[in-house]
């Protein structure tokens, strides 16, 4: 039997309804008319093993799913963390399905059904908090893990770094290299990792004795490179651009980087640009990236190890850990 002809995927095709009726049937959770149970049923027993084993997983109250729920798809740090989760759900035999969570968290979404059902035993999010806490307010006991957010007023446990700190660093280096007018490229704030950063270049800026501008301030409209271009350029139509850059990302500042060598700005000798989370890409560019490195893989690891001790019934323990000032060509 192939793998695809045993999933509960299959077992919904066949049927002709949603993975979320067939939870329905197989768990009971909510009604579902006579005619749609027999079909499911039917499915079922034709399909065979795999299906069967979803059911006894569901009477046994487990699933050996969980859900990870990523802001952006496009962004390779996200794609870092998951990295991380996976090589620990896969050795304790979890498997993994990955949201998007403006799709996930919509009212019509299967990822979304799929929690009120129980399909997944647990949830590793780096979404907004803002996006969370409706969710959290009505299937309050379904363990939760938030990895580099952190869900505010609530009891979900994180691993993060200090973001605050890490933006410290990084402008008290620029601060350092004799940079005087610092521009932030900032992400929204609905993210809490958003406002530490920007709460830690305005620190590092206050202690030097120096002004926040706000024209020096400039949130991206999303975390993609282009953004980042968006930003770049709103900072060069000013009457005095900036001589360094704090981008809240690795990905907005290469994008910044694009802008500024279009125009004929060389970095780091016409604009330093500082960015931040150590993605992959950021050593092969050029000019290679100065950034903080947060240890990405280690993240989603740890969030995957406090998730895995909640289910067995341990404590919700929060953690924070290192990061790191990769100093290389574009500062």
């Amino acid at each position: 039997m192939s793998a695809k002809s045993s999933s509960i995927s299959a077992v919904a095709d066949l049927a002709g309804v949603s993975i979320a009726t067939v939870s329905r049937v197989l768990n009971g959770t909510k009604a579902v008319s006579a005619d749609t149970r027999a079909r499911v049923e039917a499915a079922v027993d034709a399909l065979g093993y795999r299906a069967n084993a979803l059911a006894r997983s569901l009477m046994r109250g487990e699933t050996r799913l969980l859900l990870v729920l990523v802001p952006d798809f496009a962004n390779p740090f996200f794609a870092e963390i998951v990295k991380g989760v996976e090589s620990v759900t896969r050795e304790n035999g979890y498997g993994l399905v990955i949201a998007e969570a403006s799709q996930a968290l919509s009212r019509d979404s299967p990822a979304l059904d799929s929690l009120y059902n129980r399909m997944a035993d647990g949830v590793i999010s780096l979404a907004r908090s803002t996006d969370l806490k409706p969710l959290l307010q009505e299937i309050p006991d379904l363990p939760w893990v938030a990895c580099s957010e952190f869900i505010e007023d609530s009891e979900v446990p994180s691993v993060s770094i200090d973001h605050r700190q890490a933006a410290i660093d990084a402008v008290q280096y620029l601060l350092n290299r004799g940079h005087r007018r610092i521009a932030l490229i900032g992400a929204s704030e609905d993210y809490r990792w958003a406002r530490q950063r920007h709460a830690g270049y305005q620190y590092a800026l206050q202690r030097a004795s120096l002004p926040v501008e706000p024209q020096l301030v400039r949130l991206a409209r999303g975390t993609e490179y282009v953004h980042g271009m968006e930003a770049a350029g709103a900072l060069l139509a000013m009457e005095q651009p900036p001589s360094a850059v704090f981008a809240v990302s690795d990905t907005l500042a290469i994008g910044a980087i694009k802008a500024f060598r279009r125009v004929g700005r060389r970095v780091p000798e016409d604009v330093a640009v500082m960015g931040f989370d150590d993605i992959p890409v950021a050593q092969i560019f050029e000019p290679a990236l100065t950034t903080i490195a947060q240890p990405v893989r280690e993240l989603g690891a740890a969030a995957a190890e406090l998730l895995l001790k909640r289910l067995a019934g341990g404590p919700a323990e929060s953690r924070t850990l290192d990061h790191a000032l990769i100093v290389r060509a574009s500062a």
